[in-house]
C-alpha cells in the first residue's frame, strides 16, 4: 500500500493498533488501563517492559492518545478508545504534538539531555489535558541522568505523565522502578499470532498455506512486529501463493523433516548416511551453523516431549513433527539426548573460531554418530555392578567346590569320624549314681609325705581339697592310714 505521498508504508506500521481494543495478547494491561481511565486513577509514571515488537512504544502512544482525546465533537473525556479523528489523536499519531514529547534514550543518554527535558515540565500544556513524556529504551540513560530524573519523577506536576519503555528492565535502577506503575508485556501466543497474521494476509489479498504460516510464526518468536515484517517480506518474495518452501528459502531455514532424518541417522550410528544427508542440505543452500542449530533445537524438542507430551499441542508444529517427534522421544533415553545436547553446544562454539566451518561440521557429524553407540554412564555403572556380582559369585562357587573336594578325600573322612567320636564322648554326661571312669590307685608305697591340708577361716584344719565320700576317698585312706586319724579328728 502507498500513502498519499506515493511512498510505500510497511505492514508493521500500517497495522499498528490505533486503540486498545486492537492490542492483541495483552489482556491484563488493557484491563488495568481501562479501569484506571474509568475511575480517574491515572498514575504519574508508567514503565512498559518486554521483548522486542510486543507493543511497548505503541502502548505508550495509545496512553497519550487516550489521556488527551477529545472525541469527534470536541467534548470527549479520557478513554481507551481514542477517536483518531480529533486534532490531538492525529498529531500524536503523526509524532508532532507539542505536549507529547518522545525521546530516544539510546541516542540521548547524558544528564544534560534530561535537564533540558525537565526545564519544560513546570509549564502547563499548550492544548492537551496532559503533558506526556515518552522515553524509549530508558535503560540506556546514564547514572547521572537517572539521578537527575528522580526528584521530578517522584513529585511531578499534576499535568505531567512520564511513560518509559525498555527491553532491559534489570538495568533500570530500583529507585526509578519504585516510582512507576510497571507493566510487563508478554510474548504473543502462537495461536493468537497465527490468527492475527492470517487476518492481515486476507486484507492484503495474500494466500499463505498452513505450513508457511507455521514457519512465520515460529520465526517471529512472539514478536508481533517481527511476524508482520516477515509476512510483508514473504508477500514480496513470492509471486503467488506463499508456500512452506518459499518461506523456508526466504528465511534460510532447513526442512524440519530433513533435520529429523539427520537425527535418526545420527542416533543409529550411521556416520556415512549422516555425512551424506548433511552435504545434501548444505548443497541445497543451508548454512552449516544453521543445520547444527536446528539439530540442537530438535534435540531440545525431543527432550521436552519425553518429559511432557503436552508439548506436542503447540500449533506451530506440523503433523510430521508431532508424529516423528513422539516416536523418536519414546525410543531415545534422556541420557543419550542430554549427551548429544552437550556435544552440540560445544560444537557450535567451536564453529566460531574454526578456519573451515564445513570441515568442523562434518567432524561433528562423525563425533555424534560415534557417541550414539557408546553406553551411557548409568549403563556403565550397571555393567560394573553386574561384573562385580558375577566375580563374587564365581569366587564363592570356587570355595564351595574346593571344600567339597576336600571333604571327599580319605584323610578328611578319618578326621571327620574322629571329630564325631570326640564330640559324642564329650556330649555324654554321667548320671548322679555313676562315677567317672577313674582307675583305682594301685598299691602305693608308704611315704612320710602327708596330704596337704588347708585351714578354714577359724584356723582349724579342714579335709584335704577334693576329698569326698566315694571310692576315690576310700582308696586314698587305704593308701595313707594317717589320713584316717586326721579325718576322724576333723569330724569330731
Amino acid at each position: 500500500m502507498s500513502t498519499k505521498t506515493g511512498k510505500y508504508q510497511v505492514l508493521a506500521r500500517k497495522y499498528r493498533p490505533s486503540k486498545f481494543s486492537e492490542v492483541i495478547g495483552q489482556e491484563a494491561l488493557v484491563r488495568v488501563i481501562g479501569n484506571s481511565f474509568k475511575s480517574g486513577r491515572i498514575a504519574q509514571a508508567f514503565i512498559l517492559t518486554g521483548v522486542r515488537g510486543v507493543g511497548k512504544t505503541t502502548t505508550a502512544r495509545l496512553l497519550a492518545k487516550g489521556m488527551n482525546c477529545i472525541g469527534r465533537d470536541g467534548e470527549g473525556a479520557i478513554t481507551t478508545e481514542p477517536c483518531n479523528v480529533c486534532i490531538h489523536c492525529q498529531a500524536i499519531a503523526a509524532g508532532n504534538h507539542l505536549d507529547v514529547l518522545e525521546m530516544d534514550a539510546a541516542s540521548r543518554t547524558g544528564v544534560n539531555d534530561i535537564r533540558e527535558l525537565l526545564e519544560t515540565v513546570h509549564y502547563q500544556p499548550n492544548t492537551a489535558r496532559y503533558k506526556v513524556y515518552i522515553i524509549d529504551e530508558v535503560h540506556m540513560l546514564s547514572k547521572s541522568a537517572f539521578n537527575a530524573l528522580l526528584k521530578t519523577l517522584e513529585e511531578p506536576p499534576e499535568h505531567v505523565v512520564f511513560i518509559f519503555a525498555t527491553t532491559e528492565i534489570r538495568m533500570v535502577p530500583v529507585t526509578i522502578l519504585s516510582r512507576c506503575q510497571r507493566f510487563d508485556l508478554r510474548r504473543i501466543e502462537p495461536q493468537t499470532m497465527t490468527n492475527h497474521l492470517n487476518t492481515i494476509a486476507t486484507k492484503e489479498g495474500a494466500e499463505v498455506d498452513e505450513d508457511a504460516m507455521r514457519l512465520l510464526v515460529r520465526a517471529a518468536e512472539g514478536s508481533v512486529r517481527d511476524g508482520i515484517s516477515l509476512l510483508d517480506q514473504s508477500i514480496s518474495f513470492s509471486s503467488g501463493k506463499i508456500t512452506a518452501e518459499i518461506t523456508r528459502n526466504m528465511l534460510g531455514l532447513t526442512d524440519k523433516g530433513r533435520i529429523l532424518d539427520l537425527v535418526e541417522l545420527i542416533f543409529i550410528g550411521d556416520a556415512a548416511g549422516a555425512l551424506e544427508e548433511f552435504k545434501s542440505q548444505y548443497n541445497d543452500g543451508a548454512d552449516p551453523q544453521t543445520i547444527l542449530m536446528d539439530l540442537a533445537e530438535t534435540i531440545h524438542f525431543l527432550s521436552v516431549v519425553k518429559i511432557n507430551s503436552q508439548t506436542l499441542d503447540d500449533p506451530t508444529l506440523s503433523p510430521e513433527e508431532k508424529t516423528r517427534g513422539q516416536d523418536l522421544s519414546s525410543r531415545l533415553s534422556f541420557m543419550v539426548l542430554h549427551r548429544a545436547w552437550q556435544m552440540l553446544l560445544k560444537i557450535i562454539q567451536e564453529l566460531t573460531y574454526s578456519p573451515d566451518q564445513m570441515m568442523a561440521a562434518e567432524m561433528a557429524m562423525i563425533r555424534l554418530t560415534h557417541a550414539a553407540n557408546l553406553p551411557t554412564p548409568l549403563e556403565i555403572i550397571e555393567k560394573l555392578q553386574k561384573s562385580a556380582s558375577n566375580q563374587t559369585s564365581l569366587e564363592q562357587s570356587n570355595i564351595r567346590d574346593k571344600a567339597k573336594s576336600m571333604d571327599q578325600s580319605p584323610e578328611a573322612k578319618n578326621r571327620s569320624s574322629a571329630n564325631v567320636q570326640n564330640q559324642s564322648s564329650q556330649n555324654i554326661q554321667p548320671s548322679e549314681d555313676v562315677h567317672p571312669p577313674i582307675k583305682q590307685a594301685s598299691k602305693v608305697e608308704k611315704t612320710d609325705e602327708q596330704p596337704q591340708v588347708t585351714k578354714n577361716a577359724t584356723g582349724e584344719n579342714s579335709q584335704p581339697q577334693g576329698v569326698e565320700n566315694n571310692e576315690l576317698v576310700a582308696s586314698v585312706l587305704e593308701a595313707f592310714p594317717e589320713a584316717k586319724v586326721i579325718s576322724n579328728n576333723s569330724g569330731k
